[in-house]
């Protein structure tokens, strides 16, 4: 009867949860599409928001830092329908010199380009996937995606290769290894409320405490967790 009981209290509780994150996730539907009004450049895109790819919560973000400090270099770890968006803004944006997209998977590229015209600064760099041992656990990480990269950029878009378990999408850790102390940019860190993104959202904060780049944190909650770091320029991007 006592583990029926207690059963019963952890289903009510996991329901609760749910129906908070559900509720978190409608309001920020509102507030992306009230916040796009007049956005003639995105108004019309046809986006797929949620499920694998990333939540309203996700898009507002995103939508802000571009619209509100027009990054002019940015570097996109997985192609999807955030690489729709930011392509679209570059396409609109003169701004905008380059737009890097580092994708795992070839058939997706090719699939993706058949039916998305990227912006002229966009271009998609396939890195497969490869095991690397991160602090004695497994991770996939980009083949090859030094070779691939043009730093700096100013905005980093986190959301490949598929996750892993623990020290997902670590690829962002040795790439902020090269960062000078005195580099502005923000990190928007996808799916962050996995142990994995956790693991490497961590490291990346200890890393920057160890270069002593201040950085200002921030977190989102819809039915996802989106994470943004920003340096001193752009600070104001985690009261958004």
């Amino acid at each position: 009867m006592l583990r029926r009981v207690k059963k019963l209290i952890r289903e009510n509780r996991q329901y609760h949860q749910d129906n908070y994150l559900l509720l978190q996730e409608l309001n920020w539907a509102d507030v992306f599409h009230d916040s796009i009004r007049g956005f003639d450049w995105l108004e019309k895109l046809p986006l797929n928001i949620g499920r694998w790819a990333g939540g309203y919560n996700f898009f507002y973000v995103l939508v802000r830092i571009l619209n509100d400090y027009r990054p002019s270099r940015i570097l996109e770890l997985g192609l999807g329908e955030s690489s729709k968006l930011i392509s679209v803004f570059a396409e609109n944006n003169p701004e905008t010199e380059l737009h890097t997209i580092i994708e795992e998977d070839i058939e997706w590229k090719l699939n993706f380009e058949k039916n998305h015209r990227l912006s002229k600064s966009s271009i998609i760099e396939i890195c497969p996937a490869k095991e690397i041992i991160v602090n004695g656990f497994e991770t996939k990480v980009f083949s090859g995606i030094k070779e691939k990269l043009e730093l700096p950029y100013d905005f980093y878009v986190i959301d490949g290769p598929k996750g892993s378990e623990r020290y997902s999408r670590y690829d962002i850790v040795d790439i902020a290894g090269n960062f000078k102390s005195n580099e502005e940019f923000v990190i928007l860190f996808d799916d962050a409320q996995r142990t994995g993104e956790k693991d490497t959202i961590a490291e990346l904060i200890e890393l920057f405490n160890k270069k002593g780049i201040p950085m200002k944190v921030g977190a989102f909650i819809g039915l996802k967790k989106v994470m943004v770091l920003a340096t001193e320029k752009y600070r104001h991007v985690i009261t958004i």
